[in-house]
């Protein structure tokens, strides 16, 4: 074939990569193609409908599939997925639609935004350690992250970051982008902990470290143990101490335990004793008992104290936060605990504290920063928009999903990616995360913004002309 007579490639603007592509094939970033000599948008728009007979559906946006059928502007939201991008950032955004609520003129803007300032925080429910704070998490063996502060039952990462994304090499780049997109996306990723553990990370999904699934949640603190259920074993047993990485508790020294009148037992547990009954420091972090580096809790206790209530026969239970490692114990002549035959009598009480810990889970949280280019893409006067989010007359929604806008200046939001529809999230190959953002003001508000009012469409004209990618639209009036 000529040379000359081949398929003229165009380029694409829709990020800063642009990219040219060849006739029928995408770019780098497999979102955008090149189409009889047009650029157009791969994937489908996805509109939110929301019926009263079905409640709350996803659909694609496929014109071709159209039955020509208008549902009420209310029932109708457009979301920013699947229509692309402001880029290069003096263009206004891909739709901006009119509906009416209630007999007002509302105003949305969509728009697929790049963020190369942005993360994921992971919070992984367990007690098991899986890394000291600020330790490195890694992805296919790439800085992706660093573990943050443990909480409530719960550990934290924090993954991403303009400095991984764009601030290092080029392949800590792509995996940072391409471990971010994951996550968001729902999939489950496999991360490493220097000086920690192997996890997998789904969001919505039991966490799995070193290759074991986990089930519970702890339902607090060996301390929170005892003060929820001190009341149950009273009679039951002459002693009880609650496993935890964090307090580890005694129930005879404990306040609740000398409210119910529990008498002096003798024992002594290794740690930093806090307050009574609360000791600090028992063992090391690890993945045995309640997040402890133990498997036999009686590694905790030093010699008991006669002088002070030890006697032989005295009986002790000893069991974890999330009531699945428990053992019963008796002290024999020399006041020493040995092992028994758990009792039935004891067997109800270990399972309260299980039916009382959550189902442990992974939540994905996407945080980023909108910059002032794609606030181009609505406004004029980009600022203008950022003080109309602050003062609550703009309502910015993620996939239509109700995002947590952070205090302070800019617009730096975080939202559950479990709330956002599939595959809400792309990328472009800078590297940096696409995400969907819409913006909803009254129409009044938009024009004093100074918006695009020039390129309001009617969800009518949406559905009729569908979304390719920089193709004129007319905007038509509603009948």
């Amino acid at each position: 074939m000529d040379q000359n007579n081949k398929p003229e490639k165009i380029r694409c603007d829709a990020c800063p990569v642009m990219c040219y592509i060849a006739e029928g094939k995408s770019g780098a970033c497999d979102r955008y193609a090149n189409k009889n000599g047009q650029i157009i948008r791969l994937d489908p728009l996805v509109i939110l409908n929301k019926c009263i007979e079905n409640g709350m559906k996803i659909k694609p946006f496929l014109n071709e599939n159209w039955d020509g059928k208008i549902i009420p502007d209310k029932d109708i939201f457009i979301t920013a997925i699947g229509s692309g991008t402001t880029y290069p950032d003096y263009k206004p955004a891909p739709f901006i639609f009119n509906r009416k609520i209630d007999n007002i003129d509302f105003v949305t803007i969509v728009t697929e935004a790049i963020f190369s300032y942005c993360g994921v925080k992971i919070k992984v429910d367990t007690d098991r350690h899986i890394g000291s704070e600020r330790d490195i998490v890694r992805y296919n063996g790439e800085s992706v992250g660093h573990v943050m502060t443990s909480e409530y039952g719960s550990q934290m990462m924090s993954l991403g970051g303009v400095d991984h994304l764009t601030g290092s090499s080029k392949i800590e780049g792509k995996m940072t982008c391409e471990v971010i997109m994951n996550l968001c996306n729902k999939e489950a990723v496999e991360l490493t902990i220097d000086n920690g553990s192997k996890i997998i990370v789904q969001a919505g999904k039991p966490p799995i470290i070193n290759d074991v699934k986990e089930n519970k949640m702890r339902v607090g603190c060996g301390s929170a143990t005892v003060g929820m259920f001190a009341s149950q074993w009273r009679g039951l047993v002459d002693e009880v101490v609650i496993v935890d990485d964090h307090i580890t508790a005694v129930v005879s020294e404990h306040q609740a335990g000398k409210v119910l009148g529990w008498e002096s037992t003798g024992i002594s547990i290794n740690g930093r004793r806090s307050t009574p009954g609360r000791y600090f420091q028992v063992a090391n972090p690890g993945s045995g008992w309640g997040g402890t580096d133990i498997t036999d809790p009686l590694t905790i206790l030093k010699s008991w104290n006669e002088k002070k209530g030890a006697k032989p026969g005295l009986s002790l239970l000893m069991v974890s936060t999330t009531g699945e490692e428990y053992s019963y114990y008796i002290l024999d002549e020399k006041l020493i605990p040995q092992k028994q035959p758990f009792p039935n009598k004891l067997v109800d009480t270990v399972k309260l504290i299980e039916e009382n810990c959550e189902p442990a889970l992974c939540t994905v949280l996407f945080v980023g920063g909108a910059g002032g280019s794609l606030r181009s893409g609505v406004t004029k006067n980009p600022v203008k928009l950022t003080k109309s989010i602050q003062n609550k007359k703009t309502e910015l929604t993620s996939g239509g999903a109700f995002p947590y806008i952070w205090p302070g200046g800019g617009i730096t939001f975080m939202v559950n990616v479990l709330d956002m529809p599939e595959n809400a999230f792309g990328y472009v190959p800078t590297p940096a995360i696409v995400a969907p953002l819409e913006f909803t003001l009254t129409k009044e508000n938009y024009q004093n913004l100074g918006g695009h009012v020039d390129d309001i469409r009617t969800i009518k004209d949406i559905f009729l002309n569908g979304g390719e990618y920089g193709k004129d639209k007319k905007v038509l009036e509603d009948d």
